[in-house]
């Protein structure tokens, strides 16, 4: 019998992302802040759902799912939006102040020549408010950010 999933302490990261939250990207949406709800599943793993409205006015609803893999020792996540077809999927570890998680993970690439490169940066900056960013490496190895997203708790 399959031994049943224990709450790791690097939960507590994850924790901190529970509740509702308002999301401001003007870059990325329309005039109206998005809102995600996130839950947990028993500790274990994390669902965030945003809804909101795309730059061009369309509905839009995405999905990230972020958990702990012990054997891993990483955490490991996939996002989904309505916008795209195509499911990320992420690995990373939160650094050595516990507010930033990193995650990596690979995609298209923005000129539509094949995969790329891409980190996704969780950051609390107080206990009420985190950002998102999103960078793609560069041929010198540098990251190069290109979307930033700013969290404010509702609940």
């Amino acid at each position: 019998m399959m031994k049943a999933a224990e709450v790791p302490k690097e939960y507590f990261f994850l924790e901190s992302l529970l509740g509702k939250w308002t999301v401001t990207a003007p870059q990325m949406t329309g005039d109206d802040d998005w809102t995600e709800t996130v839950r947990s599943l028993h500790g274990i793993w994390f669902v965030a759902e945003g809804s909101g409205r795309t730059a061009d006015g369309k509905d839009a609803t995405t999905i990230l799912t972020l958990g702990y893999n012990a054997s891993k020792g990483k955490y490991v996540g996939s996002w989904i939006g309505s916008m795209m077809d195509y499911m990320w999927v992420y690995e990373g570890e939160v650094d050595a102040s516990g507010n930033v998680l990193d995650l990596y993970t690979a995609g298209p690439d923005f000129n539509g020549e094949g995969l790329a490169d891409y980190r996704e940066r969780i950051t609390f900056t107080d206990a009420d408010h985190r950002t998102f960013t999103s960078s793609t490496r560069q041929p010198d190895g540098s990251w190069k950010q290109f979307m930033e997203a700013h969290y404010a708790r509702k609940i």
